[in-house]
């Protein structure tokens, strides 16, 4: 079988590369084929996102990226490459589950998976200048709904998660919000689900003050960008959050940080987010006892105070995979 590496800008080659290094351990059968993307991809080929990184896309059921730097002047002719495969490859579920993994990292004992609608809401990039302003479109359709929330039960299904929440703001935005939150109760009746519904205000403070009443939550694009990130700060950081854009032919998996210019290519990044982010990836695959052996062997890590800056230790990104890969390798 054959999956795609992307690693991409920043410090995306860093944590790609432990990652990569991972699986090798676990998984010495799966090819990894490495393609370009991102701003370094323009510098040496004119592309951000070249035709040979699409077709190897087409051509395979999953991949695994880093991170991409969008320019750093203003460029009208710019567009995304990350937005572009989510529209091209129709990746309409992002899915970010977001776990404490020991009890001195992050602040509060997060266990919840968020599935956040990825190709309508605010993120459609339509807008238009009025006067004295801009306005920006928001796009939600009865389609989009209907096939996010069916992922989010079957995720329910395949986990055995018992809760799913739906995160909405239809007080105020009653057409469009009101609309996803109808089809979240016709689409989960009779599916033996406890379900529920929660304003996104009242579910930001929930995942601080109630954190273990909430499960899975589905919601719209904007709503589960933030949250997703809200939820891996109160968990350690977004360098222990792993995510998947879901499509029905393809899955790219990546960490839910950016590129950290800031910190790229001085070997401190944490690179467990990406390391989770395979072990995701694993077990789309069918290697559920592999990814299960991978994400073992970082509590393992992680409990024995082998950490990255981030999470208090002194630990560079090769120091950790170095730890990571050795109680890996003895599990």
């Amino acid at each position: 079988m054959r999956v795609a590496v992307i690693p991409g800008d920043g410090i995306g080659p860093e944590v790609i590369s432990a990652a990569v290094r991972a699986i090798e351990v676990v998984a010495d059968d799966l090819e990894m084929v490495t393609a370009d993307m991102g701003l370094g991809a323009f510098q040496r080929t004119g592309s951000y996102l070249p035709e040979r990184t699409l077709e190897l896309l087409r051509d395979v059921p999953a991949a695994l990226f880093g991170a991409i730097t969008s320019p750093l002047s203003y460029d009208a002719s710019y567009r995304s490459p990350l937005l572009r495969i989510r529209k091209e490859f129709d990746l309409y579920a992002n899915i970010r589950p977001v776990r404490r993994l020991q009890p001195d990292i992050g602040m509060v004992d997060l266990d919840v998976i968020i599935v956040r609608e990825n190709t309508e809401g605010m993120y459609t990039g339509v807008e238009r200048d009025i006067d004295g302003g801009v306005v920006t479109e928001r796009k939600v359709t009865r389609r989009a709904c209907e096939r996010l929330v069916d992922r989010a039960v079957r995720l329910c299904r395949e986990q055995g998660r018992k809760r799913l929440t739906c995160v909405h703001k239809s007080n105020v935005l009653r057409r469009s919000d009101g609309l996803f939150r109808e089809v979240f109760y016709e689409r989960t009746e009779g599916q033996g689900i406890e379900t529920n519904d929660m304003l996104v205000d009242a579910a930001a403070a929930a995942l601080v003050s109630k954190p273990r009443e909430l499960d899975v939550l589905v919601t719209l694009n904007l709503y589960g960008d933030i949250l997703s990130d809200e939820a891996a700060a109160l968990a350690g950081g977004l360098g222990f959050a792993p995510s998947v854009n879901m499509g029905d032919k393809l899955a790219l998996f990546e960490p839910t940080h950016g590129s950290a210019p800031d910190i790229a290519g001085k070997g401190l990044a944490n690179p467990v987010a990406a390391m989770l982010s395979a072990a995701m990836m694993l077990r789309h695959l069918g290697m559920g006892e592999k990814a299960s052996r991978m994400e073992r062997a970082i509590e393992g890590t992680l409990s024995r105070g082998n950490r990255t800056a981030d999470a208090g230790g002194r630990l560079g990104t090769e120091g950790f995979t170095t730890a990571y890969l050795e109680v890996l390798g003895s599990l």
